[in-house]
C-alpha cells in the first residue's frame, strides 16, 4: 500500500503582536565550549529585532538557533508556540526564512534561478511563485542581472540575491546574519528598509548587526549580547546607553539625539 506524504500546510497569517519566535533559557555549545548561557528572547509579528554586541557574544549563534538550525544543550525554542522539533523541515521552511553570513553555492545557477529556490516550500501555483519572484529581485533590486551567473556577482550583489531569496520564500519569520556586511551605504539602507516593510506587513525579523547605528534607527527593539548572555533588551532610546555600551564593546561611546529625527545615534569617543 502506497502511504501519501502530508503536505506541509502554511500558517495562519498573526496577530499583531503575537510571539512568533522565542528562545526560552537556550544553552548552546559549540565545540565542547558553552556560546549561549541561559538566553530567552522572544520576537513578535509587527516587529524588527535587531541582535547586536561585539565579536564572540553569541549573535550568529543565538539565530542559528532560533532557526532551528543549531540544537541547544538546554532550553527551547519555538516557533508558533510550538518547540521546533515538532515541526518538520516543509512546515519550517513555511515560517521561518534565514539568510546566513555567507551565500556560496557550487553549481553556476543564474540570479533568477537562485531566488527562485525561495518558492521550493511551497506546493506551488506556478503564478503566484512568478508573482513572488519578480518582487523579491524588485525589492532587492536584483531584477537587472536576473539572467547572469550567481558566481560571477560581486559580494554585494550575491548578498542582495541571497536577500531576494529569503523574500521570496514569503515565511513570517525573516532571521538574518549581517545581512548588511557586504553592502554600500545604498544597499545598506535599503535591506534595513525592507525589513522595517516586512514588520509593518505583519512579519517578526531578526537581524545580527554591528552598525550599532542601523540598530537604532531601524530596530524597534534591540537585544545586546554579551559573553553568551543578553545584558539588555529593550527599545534603542531605552538601552544604548553611552554607560552600558562602552562596557560592552570596552569602547567609550558617545550616545545622543539626532538633531533632525530625535533617533538615538551612537559613536566612538575620540578625543578631541
Amino acid at each position: 500500500m502506497r502511504l501519501l506524504r502530508r503536505r506541509a500546510v502554511p500558517p495562519s497569517p498573526a496577530e499583531p503582536g503575537e510571539v512568533l519566535v522565542e528562545a526560552e533559557g537556550v544553552q548552546v555549545r559549540l565545540g565542547g565550549r558553552e556560546v549561549l548561557h541561559g538566553v530567552s528572547v522572544a520576537v513578535r509579528a509587527g516587529e524588527v529585532l535587531a541582535l547586536v554586541g561585539p565579536n564572540g557574544a553569541g549573535k550568529s549563534t543565538l539565530l542559528g538557533a532560533l532557526a532551528a538550525d543549531l540544537t541547544p544543550a538546554a532550553g527551547v525554542v519555538r516557533i508558533n508556540g510550538r518547540p521546533v522539533g515538532e515541526w518538520s523541515a516543509p512546515e519550517l521552511a513555511l515560517r521561518r526564512a534565514v539568510l546566513p553570513q555567507a551565500a556560496t553555492l557550487s553549481f553556476p545557477f543564474t540570479v533568477e534561478e537562485v531566488v527562485r529556490m525561495g518558492r521550493a516550500p511551497h506546493a506551488g501555483d506556478p503564478v503566484e511563485d512568478e508573482i513572488a519572484v519578480a518582487e523579491a529581485m524588485a525589492r532587492a533590486e536584483v531584477t537587472g542581472f536576473a539572467p547572469r551567473p550567481f558566481s560571477a556577482l560581486s559580494g554585494g550583489e550575491r548578498a542582495r540575491v541571497a536577500l531576494a531569496r529569503v523574500l521570496a520564500q514569503r515565511a513570517p519569520v525573516l532571521l538574518l546574519d549581517e545581512p548588511t556586511a557586504a553592502l554600500d551605504l545604498r544597499h545598506q539602507e535599503l535591506v534595513l528598509r525592507l525589513c522595517r516593510e516586512r514588520a509593518h506587513a505583519g512579519d517578526a525579523v531578526v537581524v545580527v548587526l554591528h552598525d550599532l547605528a542601523l540598530a537604532a534607527a531601524y530596530a524597534h527593539r534591540v537585544a545586546i549580547l554579551r559573553a553568551g548572555r543578553v545584558a539588555a533588551d529593550g527599545p534603542p532610546g531605552a538601552v544604548f546607553t553611552e554607560e552600558l555600551l562602552s562596557d560592552v564593546y570596552d569602547q567609550a561611546v558617545e550616545v545622543f539625539p539626532h538633531p533632525r529625527t530625535g533617533a538615538v545615534v551612537v559613536t566612538p569617543h575620540r578625543p578631541a
